[in-house]
Order: structure tokens, then sequence, then C-alpha cells
């Protein structure tokens, strides 16, 4: 008799870690991906720090061939909203018989924390399909399966903004700066995956200008209190075709 497949959703940002989690999810057998979820500026239309357009991530899935299910983030000040948005769709996956969400985090203690909290107010699992991997060999091994993933924004600190819209390749994290993880997991940068095993057809698109943003937030200082802080980032518009 054969076993059911347990129903999951995968946190989905269109780029490597999450495709490379939905990969090795996928080679198990044990696993029914009822969706991908995205979470979307309200206003942007973009995916968070990867800046990529919504139609883009819409026509990713549907190379995939797997339903995309879209969260739409308002504009907010801190995370309140990011919390109530994913709370409440964490209800909706526990009522769907959902019964996992998959991430693609692979060493960020404090995150994983963050999201199991989450996860259990309303009965969900969370699975880690790259968890403790080291950064460089998960980077190989996506590689060495035939994905391709482009670099589509990164952090200005770290890199010059003639890299953006690059393909990752085997050299890529033999030139990255010293301490950057080779896989961006601190944030230094995000990619838009866009051809693959899993992909039906290539997905189609032409690089557009680069653009700086800056966001200000606030971090906690060594004395525990709050400071004011900003971050610039480069991001290369993907623009489909």
């Amino acid at each position: 008799m054969e076993q059911t497949r347990k129903n999951v959703t995968i946190s989905w940002s269109g780029g490597k870690d999450a495709t490379f989690a939905l990969h090795k999810i996928l080679a198990t057998g044990e696993y029914n991906v009822v969706n991908l979820h995205t979470v979307i500026g309200d206003t942007t239309r973009r995916v968070g720090l990867h800046g990529v357009r919504e139609e883009l991530i819409d026509e990713q899935a549907a190379c995939l061939g797997i339903p995309l299910h879209k969260l739409y983030l308002p504009e907010a000040p801190d995370h309140g909203a990011y919390e109530t948005l994913m709370q409440d769709f964490y209800r909706e996956c526990a009522a769907a018989h959902i019964e996992a969400v998959i991430f693609g985090d692979i060493f960020l203690e404090d995150l994983r924390a963050y999201r199991e909290a989450m996860l259990q107010a309303v009965g969900l699992k969370g699975i880690y399909p790259l968890w403790a991997i080291p950064s460089e060999k998960i980077l190989h091994d996506f590689l060495a399966s035939g994905y391709k993933t482009v670099l589509c924004s990164a952090n200005a600190s770290w890199f010059m903004p003639g890299r953006l819209g690059v393909t990752l390749d085997d050299a890529f994290a033999a030139s990255l700066p010293a301490g950057v993880d080779c896989c961006g997991e601190n944030g230094e940068f995000h990619t838009l995956v866009y051809d693959g095993p899993l992909f039906k057809t290539p997905l189609s698109f032409r690089a557009g200008e680069v653009v700086k943003r800056s966001y200000n937030f606030q971090k906690v200082s060594p004395t525990g209190e709050p400071e004011p802080s900003s971050l610039d980032f480069w991001f290369r518009d993907l623009v489909p075709l």
C-alpha cells in the first residue's frame, strides 16, 4: 500500500536556496507540494529584498508547474504587519490540511527560532532541507545539478553594480570578498533561478537598469538600546519577455 504523501507549502523567493530546498523535498517522494507562497510588497509589487517583479515570479511558478500563492504585505514601520500576514496564512494552511512549511534556511538559528514560534502557534511544522549543510557544498551541488541563477540584488557594501545580472558559476564563491557567505545566507545578496531540472521551460527575461535603494531600520546596540541604521542595496531590474 502506497504511503500517503504529506501536504506541504514552501516559502518561496524565487532564489537558489528556496529552489534547491524544493529540489531536495521533491526528490524524497514523501511530500506533496501544494503550492509555493511568496510575500510581495503591496505597493512595490516586488519580492522583498530580491526586488523581483511579481509577474516574473508568476511566470517562474508556471515554468515549474506548481501553483503560486501570493501574500501582499502593506508598508509598515515594524514586523507587525508581516507577522499578522504570515500567521493568517499559516492558519489557512492548517485548515487546508497542510502539515508543514519548507524553508531554504541554512544556518541562522535566530531566524529558524522565529519561524518555529509562528508555526507552532497554529500546529504546523517547519522542514529545512538545507539546514547545517556547508554553504560551499550547497552552491556547488546546486550548480552541478544544472540550475542557473542570476544575481538580482546585492548589498552595496560588498558588490559593485556591474556584477548585478550575472549568472552564478563555479568561480563565483572564489570571487567573493572575505566574510561574504557564498550562499548569501546573511543577506549579502539574492538571486533568481531561471532554469534547471525542475523547470518545464526556461524563464525568459531581459536585464534592465541597475538602481540603488537605501533602507532605514533599527538595530539593537551592545547596551540593548535601539539605534538607527541604514543599508544600501543594488537591484538589477529583470524584465519578463
